[in-house]
């Protein structure tokens, strides 16, 4: 079975960081990319960002560039996000999904920011942030 297991959320202070991790088993990892996305109360799912593990390439939401940094260890399936200069309105549950790379690598941002184009997700970790 696919599994991916996030954690890392919790809470931070307005300017701080938070790095949230996502441990994905039962799929080939460097085939496959990763994607964070978000979802605050309210508010629509949100792509945050992706990487496609065959060739280290990444994309990143206008929201969150310069300030959150994705990576991924394909030595341990683990993708990381380093939030950084987090504001309120990061708060929000983050999940990690997963699909075929190539997918992701020839789409373009309407296909990767879409949650239909995901085949796999996980439970998701909250990210608390106090102004």
């Amino acid at each position: 079975d696919v599994r991916l297991v996030e954690s890392g959320g919790g809470l931070a202070q307005a300017g701080g960081s938070l790095t949230l991790s996502c441990v994905v088993s039962g799929i080939t990892f460097h085939d496959y990319a990763v994607g964070w996305f978000r979802q605050a109360p309210g508010k629509e799912h949100e792509g945050v960002s992706c990487i496609v593990n065959e060739d280290g390439s990444t994309h990143y939401a206008d929201s969150v560039k310069g300030r959150f940094t994705i990576s991924s260890d394909n030595t341990k399936n683990t993708v990381y996000l380093q939030m950084n200069s987090l504001s309120p309105e990061d708060a929000a549950v983050y999940y990690c999904r997963a699909t075929w790379g190539r997918k992701v690598a020839e789409g373009g941002d309407g296909d990767r920011w879409s949650s239909l184009y995901w085949d796999y997700w996980g439970q998701g970790t909250q990210v608390t942030v106090s102004s």
